[in-house]
């Protein structure tokens, strides 16, 4: 009993995503059905970006950006600002996980080195919903976006006239958060002697994110990626893998069984298709807070037509819940690796910037739509 409390204080997510899991298996027995619940090229990804991240970290290069930030950021305002924008407009051409795996721990790293801890929670709840919200802006964005792009036939068009207006929305929200932070004079670290420890590592772990960014575009296969990767970190430096976070990975499997269990549920499936009939959009906001938005917008397309409507609330539906959006895991889970974290606090700023946006969002919907 003394191990379960203690993992649940480490592992709050892991712990609560297993016990959804196992709970499901009770409605929907295990099968061989339960392998094609797991989205493989999503677990892929996320190792080999890890890695990579890791591997960047290793050879100083966050140091060195770092620095060069604080050089143009002279107040803890611009800092935020800057970071919360990169993450923003960035999620829009490299997905909103891949975008967070690899903004938050520069982001922890550079408030550090600049003393500016304490808007460290403000500033990593505020990165993880831009990254949610910039990623609704193109098909591209976030995995929601490209399932639904391709299982409608959408245009291009089509999906820009429905998205742009509520992606300069989030902009504006996502950037009036920033302005919470208190503005305060950033003062240069007095030494600054950090220069890149191996520039041919560099060089290999440089090679091995543009390949990773080509797998997220689908110019190169997932597989072949994620093969190349391991077995590049398993000949130059094995330390590496110590530094992927293997938890966050199994968390997200549990996840998957879970949501893929509930759409096998007849009563929740009939729920699911009598909601849906009455409001598309709001249907698939609710079902986001529950399973997250890219299962549910694959578990609602099923029973609906209303594109557009699956489209939006799948997207804002990425704010509320820590698990609404499993790229919010990422970010919480980054954070919660710190050994001063306070995560009663990152839950309560967490929920409240959440919600705050996602009542905006909706109230826009309601109007426009």
């Amino acid at each position: 009993m003394n191990r379960f409390i203690s993992l649940l204080k480490k592992e709050p997510v892991l712990v609560v995503s297993a016990i959804c899991a196992v709970i499901s298996m009770f409605f929907y027995a295990p099968s061989a059905e339960y392998i094609g619940y797991i989205n493989f090229r999503v677990l892929c990804l996320l190792f080999s970006l890890m890695a990579v991240v890791a591997g960047f970290t290793k050879c100083g290069l966050f140091d060195i950006l770092a620095q060069k930030v604080i050089k143009k950021c002279h107040s803890s305002l611009s800092l935020g600002v800057i970071l919360v924008m990169l993450t923003f407009f960035c999620s829009m051409f490299i997905t909103n996980d891949v975008s967070l795996i690899t903004f938050v721990p520069f982001t922890i790293l550079l408030l550090g080195m600049t003393g500016q801890r304490k808007n460290m929670i403000l500033i990593i709840v505020l990165q993880t919903v831009a990254a949610n919200l910039g990623s609704m802006a193109i098909p591209i964005g976030n995995p929601q976006n490209l399932y639904l792009f391709s299982e409608y036939n959408i245009s291009g068009g089509d999906f820009f006239s429905v998205m742009t207006v509520y992606t300069v929305i989030s902009l504006i929200l996502v950037l009036g958060g920033c302005f919470l932070i208190k503005r305060e004079k950033i003062d240069m670290p007095v030494k600054i002697d950090t220069e890149i420890n191996s520039r041919r590592d560099l060089a290999v772990y440089a090679v091995l994110f543009a390949i990773s960014f080509l797998a997220v575009f689908r110019v190169v296969s997932y597989v072949i990626t994620t093969a190349v990767t391991f077995i590049v970190i398993l000949i130059m430096d094995r330390e590496i893998f110590k530094k992927v976070d293997f938890l966050l990975l199994l968390t997200f499997v549990f996840f998957f069984i879970f949501s893929g269990n509930l759409g096998n549920i007849d009563s929740v499936s009939g729920l699911l298709s009598e909601a849906i009939n009455k409001n598309t959009m709001l249907t698939s906001v609710i079902a986001s807070q529950f399973i997250s938005n890219v299962p549910a917008a694959v578990l609602l397309s099923g029973f609906t037509g209303d594109w557009k409507s699956l489209l939006i609330g799948t997207n804002i539906g990425g704010l509320g819940t820590p698990i609404a959006s499993m790229a919010s895991l990422i970010s919480l889970k980054l954070y919660m690796n710190e050994k001063d974290a306070e995560n009663k606090k990152y839950m309560i700023v967490f929920l409240a910037v959440n919600i705050i946006c996602l009542a905006v969002l909706l109230a826009a919907e309601f109007i426009i739509g």
